[in-house]
């Protein structure tokens, strides 16, 4: 009998049809499933004979992507895309209440002391996973070997130590966080980009005297895998692209003056558009031009208000850096706000939040937007200081007296070890003014202490401070746009030629009032821990003191030549 199999084909046509609607593995998962593998054998089997076994361990691998573009004089001049897969092992042999941890630790170079070969730290770029848990395996073994070393020597040290009943536990115990986010999309429109940056950097050609310029255009993605002994498991993508208008000329005494625009944006559409970034360039001419011309001024020490960006960058050195919890201990450092908690340390008006939450502010991108640090922990809103009352500090996974758990500020760079560090400090006052007042109160200020006049920084390139022991708790701003206001006509006058320093708390501490509008200033932020993108977010400030030294002023002339782009005669030949 003649077998009929026709109902065979739809079921066999069902069955493509199914396998074809399954979704595609994530390549990400499947890496993150490799790495947890070899953490699991390494958690089971990695233990030297006669020695503890690791208590603790954590992979993390950072994919990183960029892609950038560079222009000067209406050129190209650097075109290139990137990409490197990183890993950052931590090992911990001893218990959390005490392990091989501290402030001796940070591992800039990797390896363990006496050893003769360093592990590489790279993964591959290929999605192999027997190839990425060898390279992770090599990694373990040499950090295990260096956390067993340094425990040991750790605890030959507490021989000659007094025991302090306050101290803190080595590592915060977590509750370890399953979270895969989907993936982020990463366009890049080349063609516009570098027809933008040569068009932006051509306009510098017809002012001679900012004699270098350039435009840059910048698109930056990266993955992180993160698995832990404790369970955690994260997968992460975080873009940020950026575009700079920068400039430089000399004034005729020499001094090196420079002036740029920032932006930063976590999508490309965020990007300023056409019409905005040649308006920036024609304010850094127009700026640049403005400060050859303007005098300089001596020292100063008087009354100054600080715009808001520059407002932020005070809070950021001044107040921000001390208090990071990993400052709180150790010999080295000043530990400012060590011990002040419930205590008033800023103007009673004044209150300072960080917020890694926080992706924008009044329609402006925050760069120091995180979901999960470097450690594993959710990125949580922490007020440090209320109504000028320390309540808190920065905590990663190094526990403090009082603060035995991390509020997920655990943050690095690359396969740097992380440290508590800033995201978005937020600067928040009750004693607002507008911006016309607040001048007025300069001006009456000035008058009070004899001053001829005040100052106005409305901008300022950043800045950087001291926390250790071993040299002056100071910080110091490197401003750019300086007013003098006189104090008998009001009248502002742009000058040049000095830098702001000053003492952390004295400086605060003279906060007389604030403006009622927050500004953002974004940028990164260099550490132990490397750069890590930040915000700072603040009202403009008026200082009752401010002390202005002179900056570096520099003898060098420009250069002798007119640039060949300024002597082009119109049939393209050099004059």
């Amino acid at each position: 009998m003649r077998t009929r199999n026709w109902p065979v084909l739809p079921l066999l046509a069902a069955s493509v049809l199914l396998t074809a609607a399954a979704p595609a593995p994530d390549p990400r998962v499947s890496l993150l499933d490799a790495m947890a593998e070899e953490l699991q054998r390494n958690q089971q089997q990695l233990k030297l004979q006669n020695h503890e076994p690791p208590y603790f361990m954590s992979y993390q691998l950072k994919d990183a992507e960029q892609q950038g573009i560079v222009a000067r004089y209406g050129a190209i001049f650097f075109d290139d895309t990137s990409r490197e897969r990183k890993l950052y092992v931590d090992v911990r042999v001893g218990s959390y209440d005490f392990d091989n941890s501290g402030p001796e630790e940070y591992d800039f170079f990797g390896g363990g002391r006496g050893s003769s070969y360093i592990a590489n730290k790279d993964a591959p770029l290929d999605d192999s996973p027997l190839a990425l848990r060898t390279a992770l395996w090599l990694v373990t073994d040499e950090k295990y070997k260096a956390a067993l070393s340094q425990f040991l020597k750790k605890k030959g040290d507490n021989v000659y130590a007094v025991e302090d009943p306050k101290q803190a536990p080595s590592f915060s115990k977590e509750k370890p966080v399953k979270y895969v986010q989907s993936p982020v999309a990463y366009p890049f429109d080349h063609e516009r980009w570098t027809r933008v940056a040569r068009e932006v950097s051509a306009r510098f050609k017809a002012h001679p005297e900012i004699f270098d310029s350039e435009v840059r255009v910048t698109a930056d993605r990266v993955k992180r895998l993160f698995v832990s002994t404790e369970g955690g498991r994260i997968v992460t993508e975080e873009t940020m692209y950026g575009l700079h208008v920068t400039a430089v000329t000399r004034a005729d005494d020499g001094q090196l003056l420079d002036d740029s625009r920032n932006y930063y944006a976590p999508t490309e559409a965020g990007l300023p558009d056409e019409k905005t970034v040649n308006e920036a360039a024609s304010k850094v001419i127009e700026e640049l031009l403005a400060l050859r011309k303007a005098p300089a001024i001596d020292p100063y020490t008087g009354p100054a208000i600080l715009a808001p960006e520059a407002a932020g960058v005070l809070f950021h050195e001044a107040v921000g850096h001390r208090l990071e919890g990993d400052r709180q201990d150790g010999d080295g450092e000043g530990k400012t706000f060590k011990g002040q908690v419930g205590k008033q340390v800023l103007p009673t008006f004044i209150s300072i939040v960080d917020d890694p939450t926080v992706r924008s502010l009044q329609g402006e991108p925050l760069n120091g937007f995180y979901e999960y640090d470097e450690e594993g922990v959710k990125g949580q809103r922490t007020v440090l200081v209320e109504k000028g009352v320390l309540k808190s500090y920065l905590v990663s996974r190094r526990p403090l007296e009082g603060f035995l758990q991390s509020n997920g500020h655990g943050r690095s760079q690359g396969t740097r070890k992380p440290v508590a560090r800033m995201a978005n400090l937020i600067a928040e006052s009750t004693k607002q003014v507008d911006d016309a007042e607040l001048k007025k109160q300069l001006i009456a200020e000035a008058k009070r202490q004899g001053k001829p006049y005040g100052l106005i920084i409305r901008d300022i390139t950043g800045g950087n401070t001291n926390t250790s022991s071993y040299g002056y708790q100071a910080f110091k701003g490197v401003p750019r746009m300086v007013y003098r206001v006189d104090v008998k006509t009001g009248q502002e006058t742009l000058v040049r030629g000095v830098e702001i320093v000053g003492t952390p708390l004295s400086s605060v501490n003279r906060i007389l009032s604030t403006g009622r509008k927050q500004g953002v200033f974004n940028g990164f932020c260099g550490a132990e821990s490397g750069n890590v993108p930040v915000s700072t977010v603040a009202p403009a400030v008026l200082l009752q003191e401010i002390e202005l030294q002179r900056a570096m002023e520099g003898k060098d002339r420009p250069p002798i030549l007119v640039s060949p782009a300024a002597s082009t005669t119109a049939s393209g030949e050099v004059k």
